[in-house]
């Protein structure tokens, strides 16, 4: 596959702290500002604000998603043409699978025009109806129609050879920083998603540094991972069991679209429990959901914190260390505030390895690696 590639600036603005990035939709080119989601992979717009033209093609296909934060819609798809690319000549896809959500829970699309889901084609999924869905406007889709599996924007543009189905993430924070000028303008709540490139990421040498460590992806759907132990410091590292079951091929998943880590209860308060005992007091007091002053962190007499991901090879783990200012977020929400970006997952959702995973490092997503199965790739981020 071609070394294409494009970058797109990013923010955690828009989406509260989930990162979201601009492509051009239709004959006009019209900006849309989608969230940039690795636990989903539909491209849906809210049709409140984008409406289709006469040159973008209905279908009778119509998709629905529920996010595990409860956040759904159901929408239409239409093939129309979409650009990304702010540097150099944009990457186009003409007649890609976009939905436009006609019905949306109440907070789905606010501050964004849609989401961009970056993940595999087995959670694409549609259903093709005996009429047109944009005029119908079902709202239960599962009484309707025949399931079909619809390609990924990614995988459409590695299908059609425009660029390889490999992406990248170069992030700050979890959190939006406040107090420090207009949030748009800050620096640490900027980032890049770069589409397409080389394997072994020459396009972008300027935005990390060293060799990359790469994690092991299990299943093709999420990019589910084994999360093999956790260690806080130099304690002793706290095992972590696998899964092995059809409803979760793995323990753990990667996923950009969450500006947290959740963890099972158990592991979680075993975690808490290899800090300092003041420490301890500080991180509980947050994880109950009252504020911690900044001031009260010293952050430098915070632990490292390393996850170890199975590596693509035996003995070569992903050795990952979230350090204290990314796994406490100072100036979240108000001026000298602090913010844990722990919690505890649901039972049977497993463990998720939100953007504080990630933001210490520049995190390749390489869908075409390991046969298609695909890995993680990860290489300490530079500035």
């Amino acid at each position: 596959m071609g070394k294409a590639f494009a970058r797109i600036p990013i923010t955690n603005v828009h989406g509260g702290g989930d990162y979201t990035g601009q492509i051009q939709v239709g004959p006009d080119r019209r900006t849309m500002n989608v969230l940039l989601d690795t636990g989903s992979s539909q491209l849906a717009l809210d049709a409140r604000k984008y409406q289709p033209s006469d040159q973008d093609q209905p279908t009778n296909l119509a998709q629905d998603c529920l996010y595990s934060d409860g956040s759904k819609w159901v929408g239409a798809v239409f093939k129309m043409t979409v650009s990304a690319g702010a540097w150099g000549a944009p990457i186009v896809l003409r007649k890609a699978n976009v939905a436009l959500a006609y019905r949306s829970s109440g907070h789905m699309f606010d501050g964004i025009d849609g989401i961009l889901g970056l993940a595999y084609s087995a959670l694409d999924d549609a259903r093709l109806l005996r009429e047109d869905p944009w005029t119908r406007r079902h709202t239960n889709l599962g009484r309707h129609g025949v399931r079909k599996k619809l390609k990924p924007y990614l995988t459409q543009l590695e299908r059609l050879g425009v660029v390889s189905d490999r992406f990248a993430f170069y992030t700050r924070r979890s959190m939006v920083r406040v107090g420090h000028g207009h949030p748009g303008d800050d620096i640490m709540n900027q980032g890049l998603l770069v589409i397409g490139g080389s394997s072994d990421g020459r396009e972008s040498t300027d935005l990390f540094q060293g060799r990359f460590q790469t994690a092991r992806v299990l299943a093709r759907d999420y990019y589910n991972t084994n999360l093999k132990s956790v260690a806080v410091g130099r304690r002793a590292p706290i095992p972590v069991k696998p899964t092995h079951s059809k409803a979760l091929p793995s323990n753990s998943i990667v996923d950009s679209g969450t500006n947290a880590v959740y963890l099972p209860k158990r592991l979680l308060e075993r975690m808490v429990a290899q800090f300092e005992p003041e420490q301890q007091k500080l991180l509980r007091r947050a994880l109950h959901g009252y504020a911690v002053m900044a001031r009260d962190l010293d952050l430098a007499k915070w632990p490292d914190i390393t996850f170890v991901l199975e590596g693509r090879k035996r003995g070569r783990d992903a050795r990952l260390k979230v350090k204290a200012c990314d796994y406490w977020q100072v100036d979240a929400r108000r001026k000298g505030h602090a913010l844990t970006v722990f919690g505890e997952s649901s039972p049977g959702d497993g463990i998720i390895l939100g953007l504080p995973l990630m933001n210490g490092y520049f995190t390749v997503f390489d869908g075409e690696a390991d046969r298609g199965r695909g890995e993680i790739r990860f290489a300490i981020r530079k500035g």
